[in-house]
């Protein structure tokens, strides 16, 4: 797979042996719309189909937003997506899918990381934040809802029980170095050292065996990744939540305050707490 056979309007891929780079590149700023999730689909069937890549390595080219969230007008539209990688209209059938798949997947972590977003990076492999900048968040309950790409799943394995209802039930942002403390990410690092680390990494690899990484993977997932039918579950309770009236319109009074718009989401866990939607006390 090279660089120029697999680019796509918002990933920029490149390839350095086994290591494919792939640069998340969806302005105004990286939501996970229908777009980003067929490039991603397309993306995963092409490396999953190319026996020489072995390490896949997700980065942003925003450096304010790794994936922001999903985009809430387009649910449908990325649901249908989805459903082309996995036959399931769900972008969590999609992050389970990644989750198992023999490649080896790392998520290099500057700028924000909410919502689905944050269960994207969570169903890499393995995650690296940038200190100074990398801000992490399930913001769901925050408008009623479960998180519906895995979080719950991925966050109390990973957590424990406690700070996992801490995180989802706060639904507040969170720097990197406490997203370290909790699990959320193996390491944060200084941003400039983390593209080096990151790609050292990488490439050590993927000078190793497949046959080795594939094994790992199977074995170490039958111990901490969840079953697809509790990502399926959890998925179908965000659909039917999301529909719900009270959901509707809590989204749209916050799409009236700046949801979704960059200068707003810098600081969405503080907004949140600011914002009056309709059922605040």
């Amino acid at each position: 797979m090279t660089a120029s056979n697999a680019a796509s309007p918002t990933i920029a891929v490149r390839s350095e042996g086994s290591v494919l780079f792939a640069d998340i590149a969806a302005p105004p700023m990286n939501l996970l719309g229908p777009e980003l999730v067929r490039d991603l689909v397309s993306l995963i069937l092409r490396a999953e189909a190319d026996d020489a890549v072995q390490v896949l390595v997700f980065t942003s080219g925003d450096p304010d937003y790794f994936v922001a969230h999903v985009d809430v007008t387009r649910i449908g539209e990325y649901r249908a997506e989805a459903a082309k990688l996995t036959g399931e209209p769900s972008i969590a059938a999609l992050f389970h899918h990644l989750g198992a798949s023999r490649l080896v997947s790392i998520a290099q972590i500057e700028g924000r990381v909410r919502g689905a977003g944050s269960e994207f990076v969570l169903a890499c492999d393995m995650r690296f934040a940038a200190r100074e900048s990398a801000v992490f968040g399930q913001f769901e309950p925050a408008f009623g809802l479960l998180p519906g790409g895995g979080a719950a799943q991925h966050l109390t394995r990973l957590m424990g029980r406690a700070r996992a209802l801490e995180v989802m039930l706060s639904a507040d942002d969170y720097d990197a170095e406490l997203a370290e403390r909790y699990g959320w990410v193996n390491r944060a690092l200084p941003a400039d050292r983390l593209g080096e680390f990151v790609s050292s990494l990488a490439h050590r690899i993927a000078a190793f065996p497949a046959a080795g990484q594939a094994i790992v993977k199977e074995r170490v997932n039958a111990i901490a990744l969840a079953p697809a039918d509790e990502f399926r579950r959890d998925s179908d309770l965000f659909g039917e939540g999301v529909r719900d009236r009270a959901a509707q319109h809590r989204i749209q009074a916050a799409m009236q305050r700046g949801l979704q718009t960059r200068d707003a989401e810098l600081a969405l866990g503080a907004r949140l707490a600011e914002w009056r939607l309709p059922g605040d006390d």
